[in-house]
């Protein structure tokens, strides 16, 4: 399928590759399908960033990053009914993400722990949701992926 991205221009995207969130996502009902976009060069850094990118929407485009990648111990509380519609979820097929907010003031980077994507990489279904858990809609992250950087680099 070919589609005409804002950020990407034209891409193909492989039918095995579209993400279905048969309920939408959050705050977009209508958006059902997407893909994920990411830099498939660099292992480590293609798994910083990535993209969930509407093929209903090409003009809509979401950074996404694994949180566990950030928050070692991030395990939500969620509702087991929520992930129905997604078929049987395995260790090996559950993938999380969540939304990243990068504002031109980097160190006002934030994720938003409260309303992860879970996707079932079997199906290839994914569902939006609230966790139940005390977790914060903008959680700062410049500071420890900074602290994370110096690691590394020493």
């Amino acid at each position: 399928m070919k589609v005409d991205t804002r950020l990407f221009g034209t891409i193909d995207i492989a039918d095995d590759k579209i993400i279905e969130f048969p309920d939408g996502i959050i705050g977009f009902p209508d958006l059902k399908r997407f893909t994920l976009i990411y830099d498939s060069g660099d292992k480590e850094k293609s798994r910083a960033l990535m993209y969930l990118q509407s093929m209903d929407e090409p003009q809509f485009a979401m950074p996404v990053v694994m949180p566990n990648d950030i928050f070692v111990d991030y395990n939500p509380t969620i509702n087991d009914d929520l992930l129905s519609g997604i078929g049987e979820l395995t260790p090996d097929s559950t993938y999380v993400l969540v939304t990243i907010t990068v504002p031109k003031d980097i160190t006002k980077m934030t994720v938003n722990l409260k309303g992860p994507f879970v996707i079932n990489t079997d199906t290839l279904k994914g569902v939006q949701l609230m966790v139940e858990d005390d977790v914060s809609v903008k959680e700062p992250v410049y500071e420890i992926l900074k602290s994370r950087k110096a690691g590394k680099e020493e």
